[in-house]
């Protein structure tokens, strides 16, 4: 399968792409050659598609289900309760949804935790993105559930690569450090270090876990962490809106992978990454969008703007977060989180693409087109998207999207609905 991208915008010149297999593999002159399928790029701009490194993709089906309630009461009130009726099916009609959400905003791959993932992974497999799928580990900090929990992971491990793609990979995923036992914590690591499995994990979102932390445990959150010896380079942490510069000299230290999530942290209330001592300390830091349950949507242009406008208005520095930064972000930067061969458009990358539509009226005048995507757009300027070589959407129309939009919604007022 070839694919020829002809006179597109990219990096301010006029050029063409050509897309052997699932590679990059030529641009320029040498691109011109005949190919299975011609995509006529002229009014397009070529990016990188985008990387979201901390979601809940099922959670689509939740969407406006309980709004304007504190983190805590969302979860326990509304969320978790709602979460104990969930099928199986139910996450492959929502990952779905997310998925079709996810490409018609740009996004080729996405990093998620939630539950029934082989069906999540299903659901992947046939919308055409990559994921790294972690199934959400709670063992309420009990250790004998957590050896049963264990046993499950491994068991939805095993289901999650029988899916047949690598596209789709596996990773753990314990929740975060006050819903997951100390030796439930140690033995994921374990088996991190043992399988090369990626942890995703919540940390320090809110001011209270660190202060439950604290009384607790007697340390902070990334220094009880350090204590246990989970820090790593496999180690991808959402939030930390709540670390002070040890905890991030820390991170920096051991290479531990951030996910920082502006939108569910506003939403919430629950603060801001400290992101300029972050890239100080030379802490990587990525871009996810969470949940649509708490966001309320997947648009990661969208949460670029917020995450550059979060850090300007949290800091007081307008300076802070420019443009060209927060797009790496969602870009170069969530594809070295996940260990993606992707994130820039050069020979030899994965053929991971976004087209810009750049006729529409809030892309113009074009002074400077990252400025205009982090600040003026949404995932609607995104025209076509080619995720491993494959054209997922072209001129903003998916096979099957009316089909997937009218089950999910069904299958999410029935969720909303259950005794």
């Amino acid at each position: 399968m070839s694919v020829l991208i002809k006179d597109v915008l990219l990096e301010g010149v006029v050029t063409s792409i050509y897309i052997e297999g699932n590679r990059i593999a030529a641009i320029g002159d040498k691109a011109r050659v005949e190919a299975d399928t011609t995509i006529d790029g002229r009014s397009r701009a070529a990016v990188p598609g985008f990387v979201n490194t901390h979601t809940h993709a099922a959670m689509t089906l939740l969407r406006s289900y309980a709004d304007d309630l504190s983190l805590r009461e969302w979860l326990e009130k509304a969320i978790w309760p709602r979460e104990s009726k969930i099928e199986p099916e139910d996450i492959y009609w929502g990952t779905k949804l997310a998925c079709l959400e996810m490409i018609k905003g740009g996004t080729t791959a996405f990093n998620d935790m939630y539950f029934h993932m082989d069906q999540a992974a299903r659901a992947v497999k046939e919308m055409g993105i990559r994921a790294v799928l972690s199934e959400g580990f709670i063992d309420l900090r009990d250790p004998d559930l957590g050896q049963q929990l264990l046993k499950k992971q491994q068991a939805v491990i095993k289901k999650i690569e029988g899916v047949g793609t690598d596209r789709v990979r596996a990773a753990l995923g314990p929740h975060a450090i006050y819903r997951v036992s100390r030796e439930s914590l140690q033995a994921l690591k374990e088996l991190s270090d043992s399988k090369g499995y990626m942890i995703h994990l919540h940390l320090a979102e809110t001011k209270r876990e660190v202060e439950d932390c604290i009384s607790e445990q007697g340390v902070r959150p990334v220094k009880y962490l350090e204590g246990l010896g989970v820090l790593s380079r496999q180690l991808l942490a959402a939030h930390c809106c709540w670390v002070d510069q040890e905890e991030i000299d820390l991170l920096a230290r051991d290479g531990v992978k951030v996910a920082n999530c502006p939108t569910s942290n506003m939403k919430f209330a629950s603060g801001s990454l400290p992101y300029r001592a972050m890239r100080e300390a030379g802490v990587l830091v990525s871009l996810g969008t969470d949940g649509a349950a708490s966001n309320n949507n997947l648009d990661m242009l969208e949460s670029m703007k917020f995450a550059g406008l979060l850090q300007k208005f949290a800091s007081g520095d307008p300076t802070v977060a420019p443009a060209s930064e927060v797009f790496e972000m969602a870009t170069l930067g969530g594809a070295r989180a996940l260990g993606l061969d992707s994130g820039l458009l050069e020979e030899g990358r994965l053929a991971d693409i976004a087209l810009i539509d750049l006729r529409r009226p809030e892309l113009n005048p074009r002074h400077d087109l990252r400025s205009l995507l982090v600040y003026s757009a949404h995932g609607n300027v995104v025209d076509t998207v080619i995720c491993d070589g494959q054209v997922l959407m072209k001129g903003r129309k998916v096979a099957g999207e009316a089909e997937i939009v009218r089950k999910a919604a069904e299958v999410g007022r029935d969720l909303a609905s259950r005794e």
